[in-house]
Parts: C-alpha cells; sequence; structure tokens
C-alpha cells in the first residue's frame, strides 16, 4: 500500500536541509548571498498518513485471511449450513462464498460461522471494512456462547488493521500477540506496531517492530516504521541503520530509499566537520540514485537534485531537475532548485528561466528573489535586479540582505 504524501514529506521536509547546504556552498560567491533559515518541517502526523508500505513476509504466510484446511469451521448451528459457503471459500471463489454466507446469515443471525465466512472472504476481496464489521460480529457471537477462536480474532485484527481502523485493531493485536505459551506471528507484530504508531504510542510501536524484526531480520515494513520514528526522534544513525536494512531486505521498498535519503540529507546539514558532511551527502546521492531508479517523477527527483546540490554537483542536479521541470505543472519548489543548480553551475540564463517560473509559481518565497536578483544582477540586468531584491525586502523586511542589494544596484538601474 503505497501513497505518494511519503514522498511529499521527505521532497519538503529535505528541501530545508538542501537550503542550508546551498548557504554552504555560496563561499567562494563575488558577493555574500544569505538564504534565509526557513521553519522546520513538521513531522508526519500518523493520525492523517494511509498505510505505506506492503506487509512483511511471514512464516506463516498469512497475507490472505483463510482457515486451515484441516480444521475445519464449527458451528454451533451445525456444519450442514455453512459447508457450502465454506467449500466455496476454500476454493478461493471469494465473492461467492461472501454471498453465500451472507445469505445464511440474514436467515441465522446468531450463526457466527457464517458471518466469520463473510468476512474472511471479504478479506481475500480486500473489502477491509466490510470484513470487519462482520469478522467482530462473529467474534461478538463467539464470546456470547463462550466459544471465541483464535481465527476469528486474529482476522478480525488484520481487518481493523488494513481498514486503518487502529483504535479497534490494537487491544486486539495486544491479545493475539501476548497468548501464552506461543511465539507471536511476526506479521502480527507488525500489525501491532503499526496500531501503536497510529494512535501515538510511539515508545511501543518501536518495542513491536523491534520484536517483529527479532522474528524475521528481513521484515522491511517493520524496518522501515523504524526508520521513520527515528527520523522523527532525530535519531539519524538509528534511522539511517533501520532503512539501510529495510532497503537491504528489500531493494523495492520507494518509501524506505525516500527517507534513507532525508536521513543522510539531514546529517549531512548538521555535521560539523566538513568530511563527514560531504561522505553523507554521496550516500544521500547513491540512495537517491536507487530511488530515483524505481520511480523517477517530479517528487523523487527533486529529493535526489538536493543530495547532488549538496554534494555540489550542480550541472547534474540541473540535468536531472530538467526532466521534471518541461510542463506547465511543474513546482515551484522544483524550479526553483533547478535555478539555484543552473546559477551555481554559471548557467546564468538558464537560472533566470528557471527563476522567474518558480517566483510565478510561488511569488511569496523570498528566497526566489533573493537568487533570481542576483543572477539578473551578474547578467547586468540591473533594473530587474532592483525589482527582484526589493520584491525580497516587501516578502522579509527584516532580511538586511535584500535591503543592502537593492541599494547596491540601484544606481546601476538609474543609468
Amino acid at each position: 500500500m503505497m501513497n505518494k504524501s511519503i514522498f511529499r514529506l521527505a521532497a519538503i521536509f529535505s528541501l530545508l536541509l538542501a537550503l542550508t547546504a546551498l548557504a554552504q556552498a555560496q563561499g567562494g560567491s563575488t558577493r555574500p548571498r544569505r538564504v534565509g533559515q526557513p521553519k522546520a518541517a513538521p513531522s508526519p502526523n500518523p493520525q492523517s498518513e494511509p498505510l505505506l508500505t506492503p506487509l512483511p513476509a511471514t512464516s506463516s504466510g498469512s497475507s490472505t485471511a483463510s482457515t486451515p484446511v484441516n480444521s475445519p469451521l464449527s458451528t454451533s448451528a451445525g456444519t450442514s449450513s455453512t459447508s457450502g459457503a465454506y467449500a466455496l471459500l476454500q476454493q478461493g471463489k471469494y465473492a461467492e462464498a461472501a454471498q453465500a454466507a451472507k445469505q445464511i446469515a440474514a436467515n441465522e443471525p446468531n450463526n457466527f460461522e457464517a458471518w466469520k465466512i463473510a468476512g474472511f472472504a471479504e478479506y481475500n476481496l480486500k473489502q477491509y471494512a466490510e470484513a470487519a464489521r462482520d469478522l467482530q460480529r462473529a467474534l461478538d457471537l463467539q464470546r456470547a456462547v463462550n466459544q471465541e477462536d483464535k481465527e476469528t480474532l486474529d482476522a478480525t485484527a488484520r481487518a481493523y488493521s488494513r481498514a486503518e481502523d487502529f483504535e479497534r485493531a490494537l487491544p486486539l493485536l495486544v491479545t493475539a500477540t501476548t497468548r501464552a505459551g506461543a511465539r507471536p506471528d511476526a506479521e502480527m507484530l507488525y500489525f501491532r506496531g503499526l496500531a501503536e504508531y497510529r494512535t501515538g504510542k510511539a515508545d511501543d510501536a518501536v518495542r513491536s517492530f523491534n520484536a517483529a524484526v527479532k522474528d524475521n531480520p528481513k521484515d522491511a515494513a517493520s524496518l522501515f516504521y523504524l526508520g521513520r520514528i527515528f527520523i522523527e526522534r532525530n535519531d539519524l544513525a538509528g534511522a539511517i541503520t533501520a532503512l539501510n536494512r529495510a532497503t537491504a531486505a528489500d531493494v523495492r521498498n520507494i518509501p524506505a530509499w525516500s527517507l534513507l535519503t532525508t536521513a543522510y540529507l539531514k546529517r549531512a546539514s548538521t555535521a560539523t566537520v566538513a568530511t563527514s558532511a560531504d561522505a553523507d551527502y554521496l550516500s544521500a546521492i547513491r540512495a537517491g540514485e536507487s530511488l530515483t531508479r524505481l520511480r523517477a517523477d517530479a517528487d523523487t527527483v527533486t529529493l535526489f537534485a538536493q543530495a547532488l546540490i549538496g554534494a555540489r554537483q550542480f550541472a547534474r542536479a540541473a540535468a536531472e531537475l530538467e526532466k521534471v521541470t518541461t510542463g506547465p505543472d511543474a513546482k515551484g519548489v522544483t524550479l526553483y532548485l533547478l535555478g539555484i543548480s543552473h546559477s551555481r553551475a554559471k548557467n546564468f540564463p538558464r537560472a533566470i528561466i528557471a527563476l522567474e517560473r518558480a517566483a510565478a509559481q510561488t511569488p511569496d518565497d523570498a528566497n526566489i528573489y533573493r537568487e533570481l536578483g542576483y543572477d539578473y544582477e551578474i547578467t547586468k540586468q540591473y533594473g530587474k535586479a532592483l525589482a527582484a531584491y526589493e520584491k525580497g525586502a516587501q516578502l522579509a523586511p527584516s532580511d538586511a540582505d535584500f535591503k543592502a542589494s537593492a541599494e547596491r544596484v540601484r544606481p546601476f538601474a538609474k543609468q
């Protein structure tokens, strides 16, 4: 279950880091060009983002809901009424099984076997909300007659998790992973960690994800979420370790590559030793290369380009960004980075074109006018440079650099 929100989050977050790198990269310019310190990006909201990664592989192979072939469903109403629906379920005819089971349940509303078969079939049809509802009905009926079974509880927990109803999923998942004398299933541990994370219990989530990874060291999904939590805690070393393991376990895990690139960028931007920063920017490039081989869209290329900019590979960054900025729907931030890349590579005419487009897309970003003013100034377009600096001063009145730049070019603009 992938979602592009993770790339938007990573791109916005690491852009702030890249701006710091740009300020460091400007030391050799002909005049001071300061980049204002942007506000910190918000941490991801676990309440609002959908599931981002596929389920981990498990020894039980329980990515679909089914009951053991050698353990027929039992029912207080007798097996005869549900045997046909059960046979359809075992044959993989899930739509037919659900329909048959629902017909039985309509006539026998207390027949928990019918509700159970319907829920299992709906789960396999990826109708998770419906599956959770029917499985919960089966579980309630079982409990009423003291006949609760493990398969129904576990399937209900999975269905709630897949339906992103984590408040209801969590108590069932706790029960499923704490049975006396039983080894917890790695997939259920993953679901428990996810439910804990999404309900704001990050410490509990870390314990559950670690338990899942201990059971299955190649559980890329649990490793991904460990990395994500560590990034939110600013534990960059822990995040990088977890995300490197996640990408090693699943080389096609796009969100993990995205967050790994972001983690390296953040650590590079906060490094106090130049060699350490350089090494992290190069690691970010390697992660970004893997990311863009899997998905080369505006979000992933923008993230990759920030790693290239941090490593001062400006011409290469420009070449990558050109690929995703040809259309009229190019984002302002991507165009801004394209302008930065061309400017640092001293391709000022191309930089101006990109920055003018960026200003049209995001006219309230003062950083655009700082760079655009510089490029106008260095190409001796002093009237336009003055206008750009004055616009930046309007947007950032406390930034003395804009005022100084405007005063510097004003005499030339009047000629």
